[in-house]
């Protein structure tokens, strides 16, 4: 089958389906931005919204939105806390329910995101990724993914960049439906929020001597 291309490589009906779920869902969903909003305030003072750089298709540099889940508390040398200890009990409900992650539907809306995609990680990855690893980027990172709803963070960086790439590989308008609503059963019952002992996932160092390439298995569930 055929698929329009939006100028960037994008299908045109990914477009469409981002438009069509992320309009309505910031208008239905603007009384719990509020109602998160106040207590983000009350927790932690202004700003709400976390920001930050995040690459996206193509590697090309966009600033991600996200309802803020930690205190900006620091030690007496001025240095921020571990995410552990400045994480806090409303913050981890936030992340459990993925409800962090609502404002980047303005980000899907601007066209930087997608609902679905690989998810947006920090800019200093980019000079740690071997050439396979980059293809995560062909597409545009997403607020859920194909990683996130076969492990998350409990898996290995391999497996989630594995997972990334087969995804750009066999990307589909039913792939993305199937994900979203392998997404809505993953957020319900709060899997694979965090490793065990971290408050997070634990930051990607690079590869280790021979790596970066697919696995034997190459980790392709069936679509």
């Amino acid at each position: 089958m055929t698929c329009v291309l939006l100028p960037r490589g994008i299908p045109v009906i990914k477009r469409v389906l981002d438009i069509i779920i992320s309009f309505p869902a910031l208008i239905v969903l603007s009384p719990l931005f509020l109602i998160i909003s106040m207590i983000v305030v009350i927790q932690y003072g202004p700003p709400i919204v976390f920001k930050q750089n995040r690459p996206g298709y193509q590697g090309q540099i966009f600033t991600i939105y996200k309802f803020r889940t930690m205190h900006n508390r620091a030690d007496e040398h001025g240095n921020p806390l571990p995410d552990a200890q400045r994480l806090t009990k409303f913050g981890r409900f936030l992340r459990a329910t993925s409800l962090d992650e609502l404002p980047e539907l303005i980000n899907v809306l601007k066209g930087e995101m997608s609902i679905v995609g690989p998810r947006p990680l920090l800019v200093e990855y980019l000079d740690r990724y071997s050439p396979h690893q980059f293809r995560r980027h062909e597409v545009l990172p997403g607020i859920t993914g194909w990683a996130q709803v076969h492990g998350r963070n409990v898996i290995t960086w391999q497996e989630k960049f594995d997972l990334d790439v087969w995804y750009v590989d066999h990307w589909s308008i039913w792939l993305d439906l199937k994900t979203i609503l392998l997404t809505v059963v993953k957020v319900l019952r709060r899997e694979g929020i965090s490793q065990p002992g971290q408050a997070t996932a634990e930051p990607f160092f690079g590869n280790p001597p021979e790596t970066g390439e697919p696995s034997s298995s190459e980790h392709q569930p069936k679509a």
